[in-house]
Formats: structure tokens, sequence, C-alpha cells
């Protein structure tokens, strides 16, 4: 059985501007215990206030930069990532999908961190002929290699937002969604779509349980969390 930590939570985050990231600061405010959230970016995240937050601006293209500000967290979580894949070139997607995810997840280990949480994608295989979900596959097994105490990997399918952030084919995909999900059963129910905010909140939620070892996390497990 899961148990929920006893001690006060420290947690350090990249990828908190995006939106999942966000919705996930939101919940993790509202948990118990925490003590110290660190939001790690280029630019800082607007519209939260609390006395536990500590906001950096930092290169996460250049780990120095913020090396220094990983020491006494518990947990780390990373939910950057490239919005459309199919906009960018392969070179520049692994080096923010994996290069840098990376550089982050070797620092905080380094640092001492206990618990990794990354925001990967179901379907993420080192050896699939997508190159993105190869690209992310290949993070997960380096991650794995790091060997943190915890380290839980999130498997979205269709990630659901509340209006249309990326065109033509977004909105296609947030109008049919809804027809699809009913028929996707059995093992196909991996493939879900999962709401933003749920996702956000699942992943924040899952920092207070007390477990050991590699976790990889899918639509029933999200909505479990909830």
């Amino acid at each position: 059985m899961d148990t929920e930590m006893s001690n006060p939570l420290s947690i350090v985050m990249i990828g908190a501007t995006g939106a999942v990231g966000g919705h996930c600061v939101s919940r993790l405010l509202e948990l118990p215990g925490l003590q110290r959230l660190t939001l790690l970016g280029r630019r800082e995240v607007g519209g939260v206030q609390s006395d536990t937050i500590h906001q950096h601006r930092v290169d996460l293209f250049d780990p120095s930069s913020y090396t220094h500000l990983l020491n006494g967290h518990h947990s780390a979580i990373c939910t950057l990532g490239v919005g459309q894949p199919s906009k960018v070139s392969k070179a520049e997607l692994a080096k923010i999908d994996k290069v840098t995810v990376l550089d982050f997840a070797s620092a905080c280990r380094a640092a001492g961190v206990r618990h990794f949480v990354l925001l990967s994608a179901v379907g993420a295989n080192a050896k699939s002929l997508s190159f993105y979900l190869r690209t992310k596959g290949e993070l997960n097994d380096a991650l794995k290699a790091l060997e943190f105490e915890r380290l839980s990997l999130f498997c979205p399918s269709m990630i659901l937002t509340p209006t249309n952030r990326y065109g033509i084919s977004q909105a296609i995909l947030l109008r049919t969604w809804p027809w699809v999900q009913p028929l996707l059963i059995g093992p196909m129910r991996n493939f879900r779509g999962i709401a933003v905010e749920q996702l956000g909140a699942a992943m924040a939620n899952t920092i207070p349980q007390e477990k050991h070892g590699t976790e990889e996390l899918y639509w029933d497990d999200f909505i479990a969390l909830m």
C-alpha cells in the first residue's frame, strides 16, 4: 500500500511555464507539507503567490547556471518539451526533449535528489521508427540508468487543453476526441486523452507517495491519482 511522506516536501521543477507544468504547480501549492518549490526557467511563472515558491531565471541549456540551486531538494519534476514536434528540426527536438532534460536529471542526481518525475509519452521506445517516440524512449532509458531511488515516467497520449493552442490540426483533434475516447478500451485505454489540468494534478499528487523503483504511468494511473 502507498503511504504518504511524513517529511516536508522540497521540490525543484523545470517546464513550469507550459500548460501541464502550470497546472502541476497549482496542485503542488495545495499539497500539505510543501516546504519549498523551486522553479527554474527562462522566465518566471506569473500569477502564483506563495512563500514556498522560489523562482530563478536560468539557462536550461547550461547546467552550470542552476546546479547550485539543486541541493536540498527531495524531488524533481520535468514537464519541459516541444509543444509541436513537427514544427522543429530533429536536432532541436533532441536538444530540448532529451539532452536538456537529461542534463537536468543528471545534475539533480548528483545533488542528491531522490525522486524524479518526467512528462514522457505513450509509445516511447528507443527502438521506435518514430523519431519523436525514439527520442523519448532514449531519454527514459538514460533516466533509468541514473538509478534514482524513485523514477516516475508519466506517459500520456492526447493531452486535452480547454482551447486550441496549435492550429487547425489540434482543433480537429479536440473536436473529434470525445467521440473517439469511448472506443479506446482494453489495452487501448493507454491511448485515451487526458485533460491538461488532470495530468498536471496527477503529476503533483504522486510526489507525497512513498514508493521506490521505476514506474511507468498511463491513463488509468492518472485517473487513480486524481
